[in-house]
């Protein structure tokens, strides 16, 4: 019967289209389709557009230094997600706490860079120099330290390379009672095992040489 209905229709003449059903299963999955895809995109806009408080550093915060909520302010920032980068204010400073590398002022506070004093790989150890540093030398930057150890009462070794790149974490210009430069204190992070060698020259009241090394951290 339906050979015959194809046979009686006019040459050229479209069949008509059936107007879709509500029950018609392939409608209804594609709604579902696009309901799911608005749903996923407003989701993913309202996640982007949430605000997490992190601390931010009030100021440089050296190798190893003791951290409180003092020393950070609460910055409510957008980090999607990357939130578990940084530390929250929601879970506060760890009791203890102590930066294990250079924070920088104004920085967000990575949670990486907060941790225990048993956990430093590097340990800061003042040298006092007599030769100041360059103009503009600060935290961070990377110096080699060149040990003379003392022969006798007035003469000293030839100099040698002790620490190569060495990472400096804190630096303090002494002046004299006239105002002009004195002495330079330089903490310099060291490794466990270069410990030993600098502290035993250092109490042999060996001379210590601290020399800029720009091209170190590069």
């Amino acid at each position: 019967m339906s050979s015959d209905m194809r046979a009686a229709q006019p040459p050229g003449e479209a069949p008509r289209l059936r107007k879709p059903s509500w029950k018609d299963p392939r409608l209804l999955i594609g709604l579902l389709l696009v309901l799911a895809s608005t749903a996923g995109t407003i989701a993913l806009l309202e996640s982007q557009n949430t605000t997490t408080e992190v601390y931010s550093a009030r100021a440089d915060i050296a190798v190893g230094s003791a951290l409180s909520p003092e020393d950070f302010t609460r910055v409510p920032v957008r980090l999607g997600d990357s939130a578990d980068a940084y530390l929250p204010v929601s879970g506060g400073v760890p009791a203890d706490a102590v930066a294990t590398r250079l924070i920088t002022e104004g920085e967000l506070i990575p949670a990486a860079a907060v941790g225990s004093a048993d956990g430093l790989d590097r340990k800061p150890v003042g040298l006092t120099v007599d030769d100041p540093l360059p103009t503009g030398t600060t935290a961070g930057d990377r110096v080699d330290v060149w040990v003379s150890l003392r022969a006798d009462t007035n003469t000293f070794e030839q100099p040698r390379l002790l620490l190569e790149a060495a990472e400096v974490a804190e630096l303090t210009v002494g002046e004299s009672a006239l105002g002009a430069s004195d002495s330079t204190l330089v903490q310099v992070l060291v490794d466990d095992d270069a410990m030993p060698e600098l502290l035993n020259a250092l109490s042999n009241d060996a001379h210590i040489a601290v020399v800029l090394n720009p091209g170190a951290g590069s």
